[in-house]
C-alpha cells in the first residue's frame, strides 16, 4: 500500500492555488480521499493519469468531512464511476447524503447576519454555492477507532473543523491523511483554517491528537504533506 499526493493547480481572483486529494494505492484498487471543488472531476483524474495510475480502478472515495472543497466533485465522480463505494463517518453521512442541511451551510447562513454591506455579497455568493452542491448517498459509515481498507488504515475521529470529520492512520506507513484537522503551517502542523472551525478547542484537540501518533508523514489537503 502507499499513498500519493495529489497537487491539483486552480486559480481564484487570478492568484495560483493548490489543494492535496490523497490517492492510496493497494495493488491494483485504487482509493480517492476527497474530491475537491465542483467541476474538479478532470483535473483529479488528469493527476491521477499523469502519476502513472487508472482512474477507472477507482474503488472507493473517503470522505474526511462536508466542505465543498471536500465534496464538490464527489457527485461527478459517483455518476462516472457508479460502481465506487462512498465511505464518510456516521456524523457527517446525513449532510453527505443531503439529508439534511449541512453545519457549514447552518454556519454560513448565520454569518450573514453580522456582515457589512462589503461582505454581504461574497457571502451569499458562498451561501449558493454551497446549496448548489449536488450529493449522493454514502455506501460506508465509518466510527472512531475502526479498521478499513483491508486493515491497512484506522479512522481517527477529529472533530473541530466539523463535528464528524476523520482523519485516516495507517500504522504500517507511518502516515496520516489529516483532511483539514491540520494544515502543513511552515514545516509545522496548525488548526486549519481556525476561522471556520464549528469547535475551536475541539479542533485543537484533534491536532494534539494527530501530533501525538509521531507518524513520519503527515499528508495535509491544504498547503501539502509535511515529513519528519
Amino acid at each position: 500500500m502507499d499513498i500519493i499526493e495529489l497537487p491539483i493547480q486552480f486559480e481564484y481572483e487570478g492568484q495560483p492555488y493548490y489543494i492535496y486529494p490523497s490517492l492510496i494505492v493497494s495493488g491494483e484498487e485504487l482509493t480517492l480521499v476527497d474530491t475537491g471543488y465542483p467541476t474538479f472531476m478532470p483535473l483529479i483524474e488528469k493527476k491521477i493519469l499523469e502519476l502513472g495510475y487508472d482512474p477507472l480502478n477507482l474503488k472507493n472515495i473517503i470522505i474526511t468531512h462536508y466542505d465543498d472543497d471536500h465534496i464538490g466533485a464527489l457527485y461527478d465522480f459517483v455518476e462516472k464511476y457508479p460502481s465506487v463505494t462512498v465511505i464518510a463517518s456516521e456524523v457527517e453521512t446525513p449532510s453527505i447524503s443531503g439529508l439534511v442541511k449541512s453545519e457549514r451551510l447552518i454556519q454560513a447562513e448565520a454569518l450573514l447576519v453580522d456582515m457589512s454591506a462589503e461582505e454581504q455579497a461574497s457571502g451569499e455568493e458562498f451561501v449558493q454555492l454551497l446549496k448548489n452542491l449536488r450529493h449522493v448517498p454514502v455506501n460506508q459509515t465509518v466510527r472512531e477507532g475502526e479498521w478499513i481498507l483491508n486493515g491497512k488504515c484506522q479512522v481517527i475521529a477529529t472533530p473541530g473543523h466539523t463535528s464528524g470529520h476523520i482523519s485516516l492512520y495507517f500504522a504500517e506507513l507511518s502516515s496520516v491523511i489529516t483532511g483539514d484537522a491540520a494544515v502543513n503551517q511552515e514545516n509545522e502542523l496548525a488548526v486549519a483554517n481556525p476561522q471556520y472551525c464549528l469547535e475551536l478547542a475541539s479542533a485543537e484537540e484533534s491536532l494534539e491528537r494527530l501530533k501525538a501518533l509521531q507518524a513520519r508523514t503527515y499528508y495535509c489537503f491544504h498547503e501539502g504533506k509535511l515529513g519528519f
